[in-house]
């Protein structure tokens, strides 16, 4: 009875517009199997251990970018605030003599420093945020060409701090696995004490039965990520850093009382403002966070070439960063979306961009497919909330 509640819960939620993850999911499937049969190499333990580390400084801008987008709102500084942060830590450490480990907290506070600025301006003066950051856009670009100087370019120690972000794997096979038995029973009984507390609650919830199958499917992902990642060399330190700040912003978007605010201010600001929640407040921590995340995603990136220079925070960053939300399920109108969003949109991203290099095909393909892909996310979410009014859901 309880399971038959579940399921018509379900398609009620579904016929109402309420897709979640689904689109991408299978977009993400489409693609992997169209470049698996273009070429078996797609697949291999190599390419997918570079492609674990390839989503994650592109990822982690990502997530900042949803929780700006979760308000409606958006921010376009971010490929510039990742490359100033790249060479902020770069000039610190190189030509300052400073150790990587403060150069680095310097380099991500000067990110969440530059978010509260804009979030200042965009809350407090009533700037519209696409101008306030498009200014930021501009203007911190030219302060990371300024920093860096003449030269244009600071190579990192390629046996440093920040290079081991991207250039470290774990040697012991028993590391992924133990990740991957950790996340699996976390979900488990995360999803178990949900589904006790809304059925004491007299809401629907999942069955045990329902909760079992889809605790054996992330098992066998997760698993099946760790047997192909040991096969090349090992878990990435990147990849593990990753989903441990998903997890931890994760909880702070729906286990806590900030998070469903969030939620709940996505394209209603005016009327929450009315109903005394701190609205301005909580604009500007998104913008933190964005900053924040663009920051630590630009010390990612500049890991990954071991260096920092005047191309940093460029060749499509941020257009990536922002489909990789939307593409992932975040709605451009606000209030819905999460920071696994993030995750799959950067796969959905990284996958076509080594798939195209896999086959020889012209960089330009790859430009086409993934704005062809954005352009149908884009197209499911309007469809999503047409039918979310039409339901009475928004």
């Amino acid at each position: 009875m309880r399971a038959r509640r579940y399921t018509e819960a379900v398609k009620n939620r579904l016929r109402a517009g309420e897709l979640g993850s689904l689109p991408v999911l299978i977009s993400l499937a489409s693609i992997w199997i169209i470049f698996v049969s273009l070429n078996s190499r797609f697949l291999s333990p190599r390419n997918l251990s570079n492609l674990s580390i390839d989503i994650v400084g592109t990822g982690l801008i990502a997530v900042g970018v949803v929780f700006v987008l979760l308000l409606g709102e958006i921010d376009l500084s971010v490929g510039s605030v990742s490359g100033l942060s790249a060479a902020v830590f770069a000039v610190l450490n190189v030509h300052h003599g400073l150790a990587e480990a403060p150069a680095l907290l310097l380099a991500v506070a000067m990110g969440a420093a530059i978010g509260l600025f804009h979030g200042l301006v965009v809350a407090k003066v009533g700037v519209p945020a696409f101008v306030a950051t498009l200014a930021g856009l501009l203007g911190w670009n030219g302060l990371m060409l300024y920093i860096l100087g003449s030269s244009g370019t600071v190579n990192l120690d390629d046996k440093g701090l920040v290079a081991s972000l991207t250039g470290y794997y774990f040697p012991y096979v028993a590391v992924a696995y133990g990740v991957a038995a950790v996340g699996t029973a976390g979900y488990f009984l995360v999803s178990l004490r949900d589904a006790r507390r809304r059925r004491a609650a007299g809401v629907p919830g999942r069955s045990l039965r329902e909760i079992g199958v889809r605790t054996g499917g992330l098992a066998v992902i997760a698993f099946a990520t760790a047997l192909v990642l040991n096969q090349f060399q090992g878990l990435p330190l990147a990849l593990l850093i990753f989903l441990v700040v998903l997890v931890v912003l994760d909880l702070l978007l729906r286990r806590t009382t900030y998070g469903r605010t969030v939620f709940a201010l996505g394209g209603r600001l005016e009327a929450a403002r009315r109903a005394g929640v701190g609205v301005d407040r909580v604009r500007v921590s998104v913008f933190m966070v964005s900053g924040t995340m663009a920051a630590l995603g630009g010390l990612f990136l500049a890991s990954r070439v071991t260096s920092a220079s005047q191309s940093s925070g460029g060749n499509n960053l941020l257009m990536n960063a922002i489909a990789a939300a939307v593409i992932g399920g975040t709605s451009l109108f606000g209030g819905r979306g999460t920071v696994w969003s993030a995750l799959f949109g950067v796969l959905v991203i990284q996958s076509i961009a080594s798939g195209v290099a896999l086959l020889g095909i012209r960089g330009a393909v790859q430009f086409m497919i993934t704005g062809g892909v954005l352009l149908i996310a884009v197209i499911i979410d309007s469809l999503s909330r047409r039918a979310q009014k039409a339901h009475g859901r928004v």
